[in-house]
């Protein structure tokens, strides 16, 4: 308890109750526990709210023993110093706003659905951009246990212009781009071609864990208050607005529908009601990942079923087909053998394709062509033996003459 309030600075109970203590069927422990801290000097109610609940925050006491208890990773929020008046009489806070309840709130039921425990919250960290602004995320979690490493959340009241949520996702992907000290710029400009492997050059990187998804850290926008049809148009104008930064890039050719979602930054959307009136509360299909039409948990929602998957998919399957057609061309040029019209083995097309002198015998297949020089060979054969045959009995016959014209002489 002292830590939650440690983190949030200031809570209800029900807020508590949703965050620290979900499968309570009501919000008496939590009471009680903060009734306890009260007695102990720990706590206080800083004032109540038109909706009758009590605002704890600590007292100075709370604060120093809240941030002993939090791990040196987690920022403790500024300490709500009681006020009096000249009569020393405790002076009513107006300072917590309808935001600041809506973004507890948000952390509340996200942690009440399994997001992480509220270690794994921080309020107001700032991004800040080489331009001169800073821009502060309401909330920032990690809950890798339920596979969102981290996320960034915004929580509107529909009371900001649509032109300003854009701007914070600009702002987002701008310091997302941002290289890490002594990054190797030209070395991060050649990963951009190997997916993922830029962001080991980002700034991000070293502040937040890999996502273990394409794209940057995701942006939740949480939106509540107004009408469910003003909300539902609040999120439709952000979809069209901020397309740029959001959509991807599709795969270069026609045979590819996947789209590059490295260096988007994945957004989704939800409303407080639609999470509090779902039975699942954050862990329903309450999240709509901007690009699409459907509401799912926040897991489907981040998941990129398009992305690098169906692209190594439609890779393969892109090659498969470039196979086949460079097989078919290869085929269609394959020698056949004018004699026996037989295509050539590919034996066959290897040795005519290394020949120095190409000649008849190469237009035909191996066994016509061995054939044919067997056939060759046996005439030369032939041919060699009748002139041996013809030189012998010319001889013979040369020897014939001699012997007939010495006898004559005689």
């Amino acid at each position: 308890m002292l830590k939650a309030l440690g983190i949030f600075q200031r809570a209800t109970a029900d807020q508590l109750w949703r965050m620290l203590r979900p499968t309570d069927r009501h919000d008496r422990i939590t009471r009680d526990t903060l009734n306890a801290l009260k007695d102990s000097g720990l706590a206080r109610v800083e004032t109540r709210l038109e909706s009758g609940h009590q605002l704890w925050v600590l007292t100075e006491k709370g604060h120093k023993e809240a941030k002993l208890l939090l791990p040196k990773t987690v920022r403790i929020s500024a300490l709500r110093k009681l006020r009096v008046d000249t009569k020393g009489r405790p002076v009513k806070d107006d300072g917590y706003d309808e935001h600041a309840a809506a973004v507890t709130s948000t952390a509340a039921v996200l942690t009440g659905a399994g997001y992480g425990t509220p270690l794994s919250w921080q309020t107001e960290i700032g991004h800040k951009l080489p331009y001169g602004y800073t821009q502060y995320a309401d909330l920032t979690m990690r809950a890798p246990d339920a596979g969102v490493p981290a996320m960034l959340l915004e929580v509107d009241r529909v009371t900001e212009p649509v032109d300003d949520l854009t701007a914070k996702l600009r702002r987002y992907a701008d310091w997302f781009e941002l290289l890490a000290p002594k990054a190797d710029a030209a070395k991060e400009k050649a990963a951009r071609r190997q997916g993922a492997a830029v962001h080991d050059f980002r700034l991000w990187s070293r502040i937040y864990p890999a996502t273990g998804r394409e794209g940057y850290v995701p942006v939740a926008f949480v939106f509540t208050g107004k009408t469910a049809a003003q909300r539902e148009s609040r999120m439709r104008r952000l979809e069209q607005a901020a397309r740029a930064y959001f959509a991807g890039t599709p795969h270069r050719g026609e045979s590819y529908t996947a789209v590059d979602y490295h260096q988007a930054v994945p957004v989704v959307v939800t409303e407080l009601e639609r999470i509090t009136a779902d039975p699942a509360g954050a862990a329903g299909k309450v999240w709509r990942r901007l690009g699409r039409d459907a509401w799912q948990t926040l897991s489907e929602a981040l998941d990129n079923p398009d992305g690098e998957r169906l692209y190594a998919v439609e890779l393969q399957e892109a090659r498969r087909r470039q196979a086949e057609r460079e097989a078919a061309h290869w085929e269609a040029q394959r020698p056949v053998c004018t004699q026996c019209g037989t295509k050539f083995t590919d034996e066959r097309w290897q040795q005519i394709r290394q020949s120095s002198w190409p000649g008849e015998r190469d237009r035909q297949c191996g066994p016509c062509a061995k054939e044919a020089a067997d056939r060759a060979q046996a005439e030369r054969a032939a041919r060699r033996q009748a002139e041996e045959i013809a030189i012998a009995e010319t001889v013979e016959a040369d020897a014939k003459k001699g012997r007939g014209l010495f006898g004559r002489r005689r």
